[in-house]
């Protein structure tokens, strides 16, 4: 054992917070106010651990404040994301692992997000199934969902289900937990709100939705299918009316929740392959980083047809162009291709685990750009190709023959054309 056993009021044992811990680490993260990262942590980790379990198992565990960041949004725009401290996750992850069967065990099929043996891609699929099936969709954003989750109304979906005091106890301590600025002042909750990047946090707004939502729809519109990936959503229906109808019912739905649906990106889209021709309707609507439209697909045997289906959105793209432009590959001449294939490797192999599972032709674009900045990178590096790219390209052609491994897309046959 890491430290020495003891009984406590609370039933929570030290190997219930041993693995929490090696969940956060594999996580990873960064630092919360305290400043302290995994790392720090880990250099006194048995007195940390101790000290964590210890007031967890007495009822005496009283989280630090949450440290808030902002990171970039598309359009220049930022999102907040609020951290907490190392320990506060470790504390969070135990409660999370001690009551997320149960609530498992509630939640229905439809939901994706942050499940586990769920994920984006079964959604996806889910998607391409319904909307080959059915004629309308409604593309259903919800406003700052995560900064207005209720808190009268999260408590009393909790205690359905989970009805030990010390949780709910717990879970209303980090939900109330001040956020800090930058400039070290304090916001607090007043009511609403769940930390976005709290580790409890996602369970607690799928519960959330679950009631909200999830159940509310089954039993009053059980003939109504709908996805949902954590508060992203999409509601499939027979005919633009019933589309209009369920998008009326839904919005006094969320309103009843606290909750308000974006008047702006929420929006009824005819999905089906005649859609170029329906005047005045959208024709298509992104969902977890996919576009869903009316596209050419190539037959096998030669020609082509139209269908309705879903490809990497150009939103995805652009953002993955945009990560390759500020790597500024082209700059970094003291590396050889391999240094460029170990920074980039990880990267690629992302992008085709995600993106390459629905549709991989979808990525051609993205290694297109991908060879364009290493053929650049080649120009500024050798000056035996005298600014020729037409060398440049001969030379790296003949690389990707050669190690056709290098590179991880090399080896799935994106290789320079």
């Amino acid at each position: 054992m890491i430290f020495k056993e003891q009984t406590k009021s609370v039933p929570i044992t030290k190997m219930m917070v041993w693995e929490a811990y090696k969940l956060v680490k594999s996580n990873k993260g960064s630092a919360g106010i305290d400043l302290q990262t995994l790392v720090g942590f880990e250099k006194n980790r048995s007195k940390e651990l101790y000290k964590i379990w210890n007031r967890l198992a007495s009822g005496c565990y009283f989280p630090q404040n949450v440290k808030r960041v902002f990171i970039p949004k598309e359009g220049g725009k930022t999102r907040p994301l609020e951290i907490p401290t190392v320990s506060d996750r470790i504390a969070q992850q135990v409660i999370k692992t001690y009551i997320e069967p149960r609530l498992e065990a509630k939640f229905m099929d439809n939901s994706y997000g942050y499940r586990p043996n769920k994920s984006a891609h079964q959604g996806v699929k889910e998607v391409q199934r319904n909307v080959k099936k059915y004629s309308w969709v409604i593309d259903l954003d919800i406003q700052e969902f995560f900064d207005n989750v209720n808190h009268e109304l999260l408590y009393k979906a909790l205690k359905v289900d989970v009805s030990e005091p010390w949780v709910q106890m717990y879970i209303q301590r980090w939900l109330e937990s001040p956020i800090q600025l930058k400039d070290g002042t304090l916001s607090y909750p007043k009511g609403k709100g769940t930390p976005q990047g709290g580790v409890i946090s996602p369970l607690l707004s799928n519960l959330f939705l679950h009631y909200g939502i999830d159940k509310w729809l089954a039993r009053h519109y059980p003939k109504i299918k709908m996805v949902r990936y954590a508060d992203d959503m999409v509601i499939h229906c027979s005919t633009h009316q019933q589309a209009n109808d369920m998008l009326a019912e839904v919005k006094k739905r969320f309103e009843q929740c606290g909750l308000t649906v974006h008047p702006d990106k929420t929006k009824i889209v005819y999905c089906k392959k005649q859609g170029r021709n329906q005047k005045g309707f959208s024709v298509q609507f992104d969902f977890l980083g996919f576009s869903f439209q009316p596209m050419m697909t190539k037959l096998r045997k030669g020609g082509y047809f139209l269908q309705y289906d879903c490809k990497m959105s150009r939103k995805s793209k652009k953002r993955i162009l945009k990560d390759l432009r500020d790597l500024n590959i082209h700059r970094k001449t003291r590396s050889n291709l391999q240094d460029l294939a170990t920074l980039l490797n990880p990267k690629i192999r992302g992008w085709i685990n995600y993106y390459g599972k629905i549709k991989r032709k979808a990525l051609k674009p993205v290694f297109y750009y991908l060879h364009h900045r290493i053929i650049k990178w080649i120009l500024n590096r050798y000056k035996r190709f005298k600014r020729s790219r037409v060398l440049a390209v001969k030379w790296l052609r003949r690389i990707t023959k050669d190690y056709p491994n290098m590179f991880y897309h090399w080896a799935l046959g994106y290789q320079l054309t």
